[in-house]
């Protein structure tokens, strides 16, 4: 069998075992939903300045519950299989089969972006038919978002599984990495780029995400939303934490 053909075939499988567990696949879609009503709720008709002019509030915070839900997509949910995988053995019992590990880690990958893909879509048209946004047509920059933050917040979940020492400490660990993060980079309210918290966010993807985003929605600039600065610092930190991952990937639980 082809190696095309058998990275499609795992995706399928990654596929149907997601959707296998309703609650968990549920809950992935439901929260940014979630959040998108409840805070937008909260800040009624408020208006936001981006560049450009000013917003209302929903235009701005569509985007940023965009990017919540690429995090949650690929680092949270891809943090929480390998390392419950891994605890559980089935990482081990892979690894004794003849498909290759890096297929098997292409499917995990595969299956972050079509989860990434759907919540984009369900975001983005509840943001169109409910609130009003304007989406103004930045099919490449949004391409380019479903691109490099998947691919940096799946290897940063990746990297971070390898800390997580058995499943009951999972989502203590994964969530303390990345609540503090979601909240100094503007995911839930404006951050001034120019305080000392949006000088520290800077230096994080969580801001670096928002931020293109922000951009591929804003209907007060033109061109294509792609920010080259945004997407490198977003491929720096993929590409740092892969190779801290692959340093430390481990397909065994550890001994008790």
């Amino acid at each position: 069998m082809s190696t095309a053909r058998t990275f499609v075939r795992q995706v399928q499988w990654e596929q149907r075992s997601f959707w296998r567990n309703p609650s968990s696949a549920a809950f992935t879609f439901a929260f940014p939903l979630l959040f998108l009503v409840v805070f937008i709720a909260i800040n009624g008709n408020d208006t936001v300045h981006l560049p450009g002019g000013p917003v209302p509030f929903a235009q701005f915070y569509v985007p940023a519950i965009v990017a919540f839900g690429l995090i949650s997509a690929s680092y949270t949910n891809l943090a929480f299989t390998l390392s419950i995988r891994r605890d559980n053995g089935l990482l081990k019992r892979v690894r004794g089969t003849p498909l290759r590990p890096a297929l098997y880690l292409a499917g995990l990958g595969g299956n972050v972006v079509v989860i990434s893909v759907i919540l984009t879509a369900l975001v983005t048209g509840l943001g169109v038919v409910a609130y009003d946004v304007t989406f103004p047509d930045r099919y490449l920059g949004l391409i380019v978002a479903l691109v490099f933050g998947p691919f940096c917040f799946a290897a940063i979940g990746s990297m971070v599984s390898t800390f997580v020492p058995n499943e009951d400490a999972a989502p203590a660990i994964i969530n303390f990495v990345l609540f503090p993060m979601l909240f100094i980079s503007g995911t839930f309210g404006r951050i001034d780029a120019t305080s000392a918290l949006g000088r520290i966010a800077s230096v994080f993807p969580v801001w670096h995400l928002n931020k293109l985003l922000e951009g591929v929605f804003n209907p007060n600039t033109t061109g294509s939303g792609v920010v080259g600065s945004h997407v490198a610092v977003l491929a720096a930190w993929g590409v740092g934490a892969l190779i801290v991952a692959a340093r430390r990937f481990r397909w065994e639980p550890r001994t008790k």
